[in-house]
């Protein structure tokens, strides 16, 4: 019998048997900091890529090894049958880049789905209509830390959930994200909404939400501070505490998701945000009520290791070897619905 003196918890979530070959549609940095080192690491086959960009897209395919760069959506969108095409591009191009796919074909949307619910609910439409076996790629909820959470909750060892809490107090490098810019929305649909989503996954949905945003002072991105409270009624805590912008050296920074139960608690650091984009180790420490706080090994870590997982769900699925699409477009609204109640 397990226990939280010596836990065994899943950290990966399963391979896919036979690997399809990826076509990527966007060269920027989320694919080549995490999409493509994630699949080099799993040995997935990527077959070609494309970005409005074409030098981009002919640097990247020059860096990663791939052979093929497209010219065009719709040579991407038909060149490689029985493919899984990866949309690592922005948002705000889903919508056309659905459209243009084959019907039925299998999806990996990079988050957020859209910059609102109404583009969520838009793109959601679209992949109803051509029937796209879609997820989007909210990575965390797959990542080695968290899929041990999830199993230490599934196995009972914590007991019956009474808290969680998500604590940031670091500084961000936003001037690494230009294309944010602009946007009326950034903290939480582009940033505590991989919190919003995990914590979806270990708790269901809340009843209501109570949240604010902030900005900060010269800051050129709208709002890149967040407090939010989620009801799920008497018994159970969830909050968090975003605070981007806390630029006072390395020693009282902060980047900690914590969850308690009846019997026992677990912590995660999320490394890779301190000193982001370099990032420290990943951490995961389990105790049981009373004590000690025990460290768990951890077999990789959120970035690149998160996006294998989410990658092999969608292969999974698409060869029938999933029932259960995680994060699935139908999933990912109620995240969206859940990041509108926030900013409501």
């Amino acid at each position: 019998m397990t226990s939280l003196a010596s836990p065994s918890l899943r950290q990966r979530h399963p391979l896919p048997s036979v690997p399809r070959p990826i076509v990527l549609i966007g060269a920027g940095g989320i694919a080549n900091d995490a999409h493509l080192p994630a699949y080099g690491k799993a040995r997935f086959p990527v077959a070609g890529v494309l970005d409005a960009d074409p030098a981009k897209a002919r640097a990247t395919a020059q860096r990663w090894g791939i052979a093929r760069v497209f010219q065009s959506l719709q040579e991407a969108a038909t060149a490689v049958p029985g493919c899984v095409f990866d949309v690592a591009a922005p948002p705000v191009a889903h919508e056309a880049i659905l459209a243009a796919l084959p019907e039925g074909a299998a999806v990996l949307i990079q988050k957020p789905l859209g910059l609102d619910l109404t583009q969520a609910t838009a793109i959601r439409a679209v992949c109803r209509a051509r029937r796209l076996r879609a997820a989007v790629n909210f990575q965390l909820r797959f990542s080695p830390m968290m899929l041990a959470v999830a199993d230490a909750l599934e196995q009972g060892l914590l007991g019956r959930l009474l808290d969680i809490e998500v604590h940031l107090s670091l500084r961000t490098p936003w001037e690494l994200f230009p294309h944010l810019k602009g946007n009326p929305r950034v903290e939480i649909v582009s940033h505590s909404i991989h919190y919003l989503d995990t914590i979806r996954a270990l708790a269901g949905e809340p009843r209501q939400v109570l949240a604010r945003t902030y900005h900060f002072p010269g800051s050129e991105l709208a709002d890149t501070r967040t407090s939010a409270i989620l009801d799920y009624g008497d018994e159970l805590r969830v909050t968090l505490s975003i605070n981007h912008h806390s630029d006072f050296g390395r020693r009282f920074q902060d980047a900690t998701f914590r969850v308690e139960g009846e019997r026992g608690a677990a912590l995660v650091k999320l490394g890779l945000l301190l000193d982001y984009p370099r990032g420290e180790p990943d951490e995961l420490w389990v105790a049981p009520r009373g004590g000690p706080w025990t460290p768990v090994a951890l077999e990789g870590k959120w970035f690149p290791d998160a996006f294998i997982g989410t990658m092999s769900n969608v292969q999974r699925f698409a060869a029938g070897e999933d029932k259960v699409l995680k994060t699935s477009v139908e999933d990912a609204w109620h995240t969206m619905a859940l990041v509108e109640s926030c900013y409501k």
